[in-house]
């Protein structure tokens, strides 16, 4: 690979490039003052959520403006590059993949606060040319984690915060290859904050990370490396809310997660979260244009989160539903006479003056469970309220090696082989039975349907009745078993103004799951072994740049690819038993690309333009389904989707110092039919088939349109950036479940006013002076409109499958350093200053409750009267944190 120090994302990260001509001092301190900022910056906007993606996309190019700079601009609101899903981002290192074998994503934990370790990175675009790969569809990073490529030297770096973590200290130290062959390189970080000084009330952090790494350079043929890093993490998450709640906390970082124990802070989703690796690299150089990169990767990683649980009681979550004022009266519809009365009124003015009235009736009641449960103590019941921990652990072994050699002097071919295997450890303890003495391994949400005699009821048949004691595996317990073999070319041929290349790979995959449990709803097919499910995967991808006049080139690429299903999704009920998806394939992914670039010595500007298309895509949910009365797993099946949009970068120099730059991107990432579903009933392990009128709904989390304007000073080692983003289209999470054909009959039935999958109107004809009917459109009168003023004349309808998004906003950001050349090294300072306009409404994603505004007969399915209280008008949402900012202070010597 070749050696290269380039500004490295990671987590969202980009460093700002220097675009000045300024002195080459001036151009090293604002390497170091910039890989500060942009690491310490997007790694505190991580982990508010463990129960949702990290929206972490490592993408960059030095030739492109656009790319090099987006995740940092972009990372207060978790920009995804092109809005795809971060299995098809290649994270790399010493050329081994580091992806998880599970989800297909990478971890950003797993390198988390190794800033300078990072620095050392080949970038790859997806239709760029690279050593160690043939390049993903959202582009591919290889990070160079051997000793002898580290910056010579020793770096402390201390930083204060008021994001995730409050305090940051950071010791680096490489050696160089020394004369007697020999580099060393070692890194050790701390980050830390209390529940007292983190930016959400009741999440703590506390993280140490560490990189040991011995290089020996045997001879001028032969070099071998061992590296070790982890990064041992502890932090409590923040809950999405609903604007409701947000509004009786008078606050958009309201945190339902925790509540208070005698007094003290306590949350109830902590996450612990460790993957020590180990890494053996050997480098033989076989000739001056032919070298041979052989990697050895060990690691096994620890993930345990908790939640907070009940058993037959009310649940405990301080936000539910019940608890909120408008499931006593009806705040959405004047029209509802059985949701406004004047009883309903009182229990709303009750429920909010209470909610609002102190912090602690806003949380969870600690001291509360703890009587509960000591009270059913005496009468020898089980734990009505407890803590769980869900485990995911992986030990992961992968075998890399990667051959490459120049030709001639015009082309360079690469080929590589990788060989993985991954033992998933997936099982649930009991973290605490909080004062409970007794609790047992049975589905209690099973036993409304059978007695509890019943086989069906129990988690393990081959452990009947089992007692749970805190620290023992309870509800499920299983691995899944993957294993995966890749072989890849590429070849690169440039003469002249064409530079081109040509990639392809070819691979297999084989899954399986390996039940430690029998579980009574599947006693045949849930312990031991499943089947093997195979699959083959491969496909190529093209590339071509043409420079036709001096500083004008056109880039075009295109790529086809079948890729096999992730594990994650490929069994429809993992902690029940073996079953596979129905119609599981393989997915198929088509790529394309075409682009401009000018650069003169004044400006460097590029567009692009992307188009992709998916099909036969799969993608798995659980939670909990009112219709059914249930907890449901959902596979989703025949999904197809398209990724396309138009994205920008101009950097405009005013003078040696001063500089204009603009980044934006306007695009689309969508279903485009509606996908065939099939869910299990947990409580009667029963699959149901059926439509989910999916079509259109957008890849969340993540704006669609983002712009930024950019104004810079560079000089005499300074480096100050003002920059202005905008966000625009940021969707939340939709619920399938809302959009079940089956779903929307009982929608139909329970008279709630949309029009459905089908644009049809349920009375609309019957009552004109509310409705307008045009086409396929639904509107609102004027007379509608004066009766009720939350709606308005000519509004459309809610539709029955519109999916929640977010209405953006404006963020005004700072970065200012200042780099100081002193008799012994250098010092950097860094401060970056995030949302200066304090604008705490944009939000920045969430998800759809998906729970029905109906009730549903257990007994006999029947759908039974509307609720006061509205699902539909109640998504959990989170917000982009108000004024925040870091301080960097870095020492090298």
């Amino acid at each position: 690979m070749q050696r290269k120090l380039k500004f490295a994302v990671l987590a969202l990260c980009v460093a700002t490039t220097a675009f000045a001509q300024s002195p080459e001092t001036d151009k090293e301190g604002q390497a170091a003052v910039t890989s500060e900022q942009a690491f310490t910056f997007t790694e505190a906007q991580l982990g508010e959520d463990d129960d949702m993606s990290q929206n972490v996309t490592i993408i960059s190019s030095n030739q492109n403006i656009y790319a090099s700079q987006v995740g940092y601009m972009f990372s207060p609101v978790r920009f995804r590059y092109r809005a795809f899903n971060q299995k098809y981002n290649e994270i790399y290192i010493n050329g081994a993949l580091m992806n998880d074998m599970e989800t297909g994503q990478f971890r950003y934990a797993l390198v988390g606060g190794l800033n300078q370790q990072t620095r050392g990175v080949e970038n790859a675009l997806p239709f760029e040319f690279n050593n160690f790969s043939m390049t993903g569809m959202g582009g591919s990073n290889n990070y160079d984690f051997r000793p002898s490529h580290m910056p010579t030297g020793q770096r402390l770096t201390l930083s204060g915060a008021n994001r995730n973590y409050t305090v940051r200290a950071m010791y680096t130290i490489n050696t160089g290859l020394r004369p007697d062959g020999w580099a060393f390189s070692a890194n050790v970080t701390y980050r830390w904050a209390n529940m007292n000084t983190s930016y959400v009330d009741g999440t703590f952090y506390n993280a140490l990370s560490y990189f040991f790494g011995a290089e020996k350079k045997l001879n001028d043929f032969h070099s071998l490396s061992i590296v070790t890093w982890g990064n041992p993490t502890e932090r409590a998450t923040q809950g999405a809310g609903t604007d409701e709640m947000y509004w009786l906390a008078n606050s958009n970082f309201y945190n339902p997660n925790w509540g208070y124990q005698n007094g003290e802070k306590r949350n109830s989703r902590v996450v612990n979260d460790f993957a020590p690796t180990a890494m053996i690299t050997w480098d033989w150089n076989i000739s001056d244009k032919t070298k041979l990169t052989t990697s050895l990767t060990g690691r096994y990683s620890m993930y345990k989160a908790t939640k907070l649980n009940y058993n037959g009681g009310e649940n405990p979550a301080p936000d539910y539903w019940k608890n909120m004022p408008s499931s006593y009266y009806d705040v959405w519809n004047e029209d509802d006479y059985w949701g406004r009365t004047m009883t309903g009124y009182n229990d709303f003015m009750y429920a909010a003056t209470y909610l609002g009235d102190s912090k602690a009736n806003r949380q969870i009641n600690w001291d509360g469970l703890y009587y509960a449960n000591l009270q059913g103590n005496a009468t020898g019941r089980d734990a009505a309220y407890y803590v769980q921990a869900k485990h995911n652990n992986n030990l992961n072994i992968t075998l890399s090696s990667a051959l490459k050699t120049e030709l001639n002097k015009n082309t360079t071919w690469n080929v590589g082989l990788q060989l993985a295997h991954n033992t998933g450890m997936h099982y649930q303890t009991m973290e605490d039975l909080l004062g409970a003495k007794t609790f047992h391994n049975i589905n209690t949400y099973a036993l409304g349907n059978y007695p509890a005699s019943d086989p069906r009821v129990q988690y393990d048949l081959n452990n009947p009745n089992g007692v749970v004691n805190e620290g023992d595996r309870f509800g499920y317990d299983y691995n899944l078993l993957v294993r995966k073999a890749q072989l890849w070319s590429a070849l690169r041929y440039n003469k002249g103004a064409l530079h081109s290349f040509l990639a392809g790979r070819i691979g297999g995959v084989t899954m399986q799951r390996d039940g430690k449990m029998r579980n009574g709803m599947a006693a045949e097919y849930s312990y031991g072994k499943s089947g093997t499910a195979k699959f083959l995967e491969g496909g190529g991808k093209v590339g071509l740049a043409y420079r036709f006049a001096k500083g004008n080139t056109v880039t075009l690429g295109a790529g086809f690819e079948f890729k096999a299903p992730q594990a994650q999704t490929a069994f429809v009920s993992p902690e029940i038993n073996n079953d596979f998806v129905a119609n599981l394939k393989n997915e198929k992914v088509f790529s394309s690309e075409l682009g401009y670039q000018f650069e003169t010595s004044w400006m460097k500007a590029n567009v692009n333009g992307y188009y992709s298309y998916l099909t036969d895509v799969t993608e798995w949910q659980n939670f909990f389904y009112d219709d059914i009365g249930s907890f449901s797993y959902v596979s989703m099946t025949g999904i197809k989707k398209a990724h396309y949009g138009l994205e920008w970068g101009l950097n405009f120099k005013l003078g040696s110092a001063f500089s204009v730059k603009t980044i934006g991107t306007i695009s689309e990432a969508k279903n485009m039919n509606n996908a065939a579903v099939r869910y299990m009933n947990s409580t009667e392990g029963t699959y149901h088939d059926d439509i989910v009128y999916n079509k259109n709904m957008r890849e969340s989390g993540t704006p669609l349109s983002a712009y930024n304007l950019t104004l810079s000073y560079h000089a005499g080692g300074w480096f100050i950036d003002v920059m202005g983003n905008y966000y625009h289209r940021i969707y939340l999470s939709y619920s399938p479940s809302y959009r079940y054909g089956n779903t929307l009959e009982n929608r139909q039935t329970s008279w709630t006013q949309f029009y459905d999958a089908n644009h049809n109107q349920p009375n609309a004809g019957n009552d004109p002076s509310k409705y307008i009917v045009t086409g396929e459109q639904v509107y609102y009168t004027s007379a509608q409109a004066a009766q009720d003023p939350s709606v308005q004349e000519g509004q459309l309808l809610p539709g029955a499958i519109d999916q929640e998004k977010s209405n953006g906003g404006f963020m005004l950001d700072l970065s200012i350093g200042k780099s100081l050349r002193l008799k012994k090294g250098s010092l950097s300072i860094n401060l970056s200053l995030s949302n200066l306009l304090n604008n705490t409404k944009l939000c920045t994603g969430g998800y759809e409750q998906g729970r029905s505004n109906y009730s549903v007969n257990s007994e006999t399915g029947e759908v039974g009267s509307a609720r006061v209280y509205k699902f539909d008008k109640n998504p959990k949402k989170f917000y982009a944190y108000g004024i925040n900012g870091m301080l960097n202070i870095a020492y090298k010597f």
